[in-house]
């Protein structure tokens, strides 16, 4: 549970919540403009505010909190991008490449309309990290071929993840279901619609960018003389966001079918294993961060037995594990300040206390157009274990069951997985090497449009009502 400010009600608790809005206005402004890395502005932006709310003498207690909550996460990262970055230099997942190749072709629609697809069935494991991994070592080389936007595949398989995480096993519903006690499956089955329907939405917008894609390649191909250029990626026009990124070049060759590194005689073995750590992961029998290191471990000492090879594997992931890593104990930062000066629940608190009467009767929705931001800005963490329950508390006092609030606040899941304060969400965009801002400008809306459709078919279907 979410603490109060440390100190009291130093410089008011009304300044703290305001502070905690404008720290979060203030980081994304900076970094969807460019002005700050991501990493950066993780850091130095929530401590600019902690000082500024007179929270400097504890600053230290708070960033130490949020690494230490995030460092098993951090592990589990690291070792998860260094065992699927293994499984690919191996050449595991090369057949799903030639696969997937073969059913695109050189369409860019039906390359799109496939990522949405892959990433919707890959999602079911309910962990948003491997379902990344597996798409990017799969898509991103044709996602080069044929010059469309990486970003195009990372908002999307945002999108995607984030409406199939919302199953009983996957994060958030199992948080909303324990910390109101609540039956999982009770509380899940009734929203399969809705959830089809934001799915059905992905897609559909999956299908106009396509479209556009589709009609940009034949453009290049009418126009030979201009077929080189924007190899990078570069497809014209700031929302594709191509050419921003670094490192989206053409020489992207993770899968190329003559790599050194390849292993086809231990393609059976590397399945075998990964279906066993796969199996293993949901079925809880050793923590996460735990299995990916004994997987890594089996992984390098069976692929790559001399200490030189695996050395050299290690080495060749080592910018990923880095710009990863790095970006996730830096969000301890922006986590510690939030929950540690009690802006979460200050905000929280005054945005109830300064809703209108005439509102109340509305609550259930309220709750689901609340939880796009909530769930944007914040952690899962904090949002169901910190402010639901305020959320339940007050829903309560005007007639509204604890099991309407808990569906109320997974109705905008949707936009969580582009959160700032998602780790699996860096390893996407770490591995296609798209640039935050860029991924934000592009996804943001198209994400706001999926949650609304969602809320919007919950309301239709019951999930949330008027009281």
């Amino acid at each position: 549970m979410l603490r109060g400010p440390r100190r009291g009600s130093k410089g008011g608790s009304a300044l703290i919540a305001l502070l905690g809005l404008a720290m979060v206005a203030v980081f994304l402004y900076l970094v969807m403009s460019k002005r700050l890395a991501p990493m950066v502005a993780l850091i130095v932006i929530p401590a600019i505010f902690a000082v500024i709310a007179g929270f400097a003498p504890d600053l230290g207690d708070m960033v130490t909190e949020g690494i230490t909550s995030l460092a098993p996460t951090a592990a589990m990262l690291m070792f998860a991008i260094l065992y699927f970055g293994i499984m690919i230099d191996a050449g595991l997942f090369d057949p799903v490449a030639r696969v997937v190749v073969r059913l695109t072709g050189n369409d860019p629609l039906k390359l799109i309309m496939g990522t949405v697809a892959l990433v919707a069935v890959v999602s079911l494991d309910g962990d948003g990290t491997t379902t990344f991994m597996i798409t990017v070592s799969a898509l991103l080389p044709i996602y080069r071929k044929l010059e469309v936007s990486p970003v195009l595949m990372t908002g999307l398989a945002c999108m995607t993840n984030a409406i199939l995480n919302i199953v009983p096993w996957g994060g958030p519903a199992a948080r909303a279901a324990s910390v109101l006690r609540l039956d999982p499956q009770e509380m899940f089955v009734p929203m399969i619609p809705a959830l089809g329907a934001g799915l059905v939405t992905v897609f559909v917008i999956a299908y106009v960018l396509g479209l556009r894609e589709r009609a940009k390649l034949r453009a290049r191909s009418a126009e030979p003389a201009l077929a080189g250029v924007g190899a990078g990626g570069g497809l014209g026009g700031p929302e594709s966001g191509a050419g921003d990124a670094p490192g989206t070049g053409g020489d992207f060759d993770v899968l190329a079918p003559d790599r050194e590194s390849l292993r086809p005689k231990l393609i059976w073995f590397n399945t075998a294993l990964t279906a066993a750590l796969l199996i293993a992961l949901i079925a809880g029998v050793l923590p996460i961060a735990v299995l990916f290191m004994i997987g890594t471990g089996i992984a390098l000492i069976v692929n790559y037995p001399s200490i030189k090879e695996q050395a050299a594997r290690i080495a060749s992931h080592a910018d990923s594990v880095v710009a990863v890593v790095s970006m996730v104990f830096a969000a301890a930062v922006f986590t510690g300040v939030l929950s540690g000066t009690g802006m979460i629940e200050q905000m929280a608190q005054y945005l109830l206390h300064g809703m209108p009467d005439a509102l109340f009767p509305y609550f259930s929705i309220v709750i689901a157009v609340l939880s796009i931001p909530f769930t944007f800005f914040m952690s899962n963490d904090a949002f169901y274990f910190g402010v639901v329950p305020i959320l339940a508390e007050t829903a309560a006092q005007h007639g509204i069951s604890a099991m309407e609030v808990a569906r109320a606040s997974l109705l905008g899941q949707p936009i969580h997985m582009l959160s700032p304060l998602v780790p699996a969400m860096y390893v996407l965009i770490g591995l296609a090497k798209v640039d935050l801002g860029d991924q934000h400008r592009f996804a943001i809306k198209w994400a706001l449009l999926v949650s609304l459709v969602v809320i919007a078919a919950g309301l239709a279907l019951g999930l949330i009502s008027v009281h």
